[in-house]
């Protein structure tokens, strides 16, 4: 099945979490997705959870942290982010291995809670994967960006270095989810903190994108994923 991933892509990520910038934009989303996370799932903890493209463990660390679960796992297709990963010494870290993809060495409904975060729009192969989760997880929380925009030609010519290359509305991202044997429990439009807009644009022009953000969200929030870049995320379990 390695074949599956293409020489670009494996190429692409080999040594993405050894670039500094990176690394600093996810110790902020971390803890913005596991906001993000408590919206969907509540108080509910779990006692194994599997970080499926775990990157560099920014979210693994925040989730241990956190206590949602008893034992954490990670996948994880970067050999820089694996190496990351481990050298957290992560507490409830039980299990952290390279994988490709699409297959997961794990039996049916091992885990109790599978989270993939902003990993689907890199995915050449997306409902293998999400098949594969169906198969492993008796739950999945998935994230990721709405740039199914009015202005989609951009969000492709902005995402292209990062490795996007699936975008996504909210009806997309559901489709993709019902047709690869999920049920959705709970979703929802989300955004970045403010912390994280002024981080990328600068504290004036981060706080005004953060404000019309949150604005057209609470405005209109059935039009605004069509007019700015926001994320969806979604709690599931196999159909």
């Amino acid at each position: 099945m390695t074949e599956l991933l293409g020489p670009a892509y494996k190429q692409l990520y080999e040594n993405y979490y050894g670039d500094p910038v990176v690394a600093a934009q996810r110790r902020v989303t971390a803890n913005d997705t596991l906001d993000h996370i408590r919206q969907v799932i509540g108080d509910s903890r779990f006692e194994k959870i599997v970080d499926v493209g775990a990157g560099e463990g920014s979210l693994l660390e925040a989730l241990d942290d956190a206590a949602i679960g008893e034992r954490l796992y990670a996948l994880e297709i970067s050999e820089s982010g694996l190496h990351a990963i481990r050298a957290r010494n992560l507490s409830r870290l039980v299990r952290c291995e390279g994988f490709d993809g699409y297959t997961i060495d794990a039996p049916d409904r091992f885990f109790d809670l599978a989270i993939s975060v902003h990993v689907l729009e890199h995915v050449e192969h997306e409902r293998m994967m999400l098949r594969e989760l169906c198969r492993v997880a008796k739950q999945l929380v998935i994230e990721v960006p709405v740039e199914h925009t009015i202005r989609v030609e951009k969000s492709i010519r902005v995402g292209s270095p990062y490795g996007h290359i699936n975008f996504y509305s909210p009806s997309v991202a559901a489709n993709r989810l019902e047709t690869s044997g999920f049920r959705i429990i709970r979703s929802k439009v989300v955004m970045q903190s403010l912390q994280y807009e002024q981080m990328c644009s600068g504290k004036t022009k981060g706080l005004a994108k953060y404000v019309l953000r949150r604005g057209l969200l609470n405005a209109a929030p059935k039009m605004a994923p069509f007019l700015l870049t926001y994320a969806f995320i979604a709690l599931c379990e196999p159909a």
